[in-house]
C-alpha cells in the first residue's frame, strides 16, 4: 500500500506563490497521481492530475493558467506548483496515488485509490 505525506503548505499573502511536495512510499511510476483541496464547509475538489509517465496532465480549468503539477519518479515525488494565489485557494491540499488504468476520469476521486493527510494552505487578503 502507498503511503503519501504532503508538505509545503502554510500561511502565505495573496499574490505568494507556494510549492506543495508530496512523497511516496514506493515508486510512483507505477500510478498515475492527483492533487485535490477542501476548503473549509465544501467538498473535495479536483486540482490536477499527471499520468504516471507525464505524458499528459489535466488541471481544473480555473486553475491552469496559475498552477503546475509535476513529478520526479526518480524521487517518488509529485509536485504542485501555485502562483499568484488567492484567498479563496485557501484549503486542505491532498495527493492521491491511483492505478495507471481505470474506467473513473482524472478528475474523480473515485480513480485514486491513496490518500494523503493533507497539508494546510492558507491565503490572507
Amino acid at each position: 500500500q502507498v503511503q503519501l505525506v504532503e508538505t509545503g503548505g502554510g500561511v502565505v499573502q495573496a499574490g505568494d506563490s507556494l510549492r506543495l511536495s508530496c512523497a511516496a512510499s514506493e515508486r510512483t511510476r507505477d500510478y498515475n497521481m492527483g492533487w485535490f483541496r477542501q476548503a473549509p464547509g465544501k467538498e473535495r475538489e479536483f486540482v490536477a492530475a499527471i499520468t504516471w509517465n507525464a505524458a499528459d496532465i489535466y488541471y481544473a480549468e480555473p486553475l491552469r493558467r496559475r498552477f503546475t503539477i509535476s513529478r520526479v519518479n526518480a524521487k517518488n515525488a509529485m509536485y504542485l506548483q501555485m502562483n499568484s494565489l488567492k484567498p479563496e485557494d485557501t484549503a486542505v491540499y491532498f495527493c492521491a496515488a491511483g492505478a495507471i488504468y481505470s474506467t473513473y476520469t482524472y478528475s474523480s476521486e473515485r480513480r485514486y485509490e491513496y490518500w494523503g493527510q493533507g497539508t494546510q494552505v492558507t491565503v490572507s487578503s
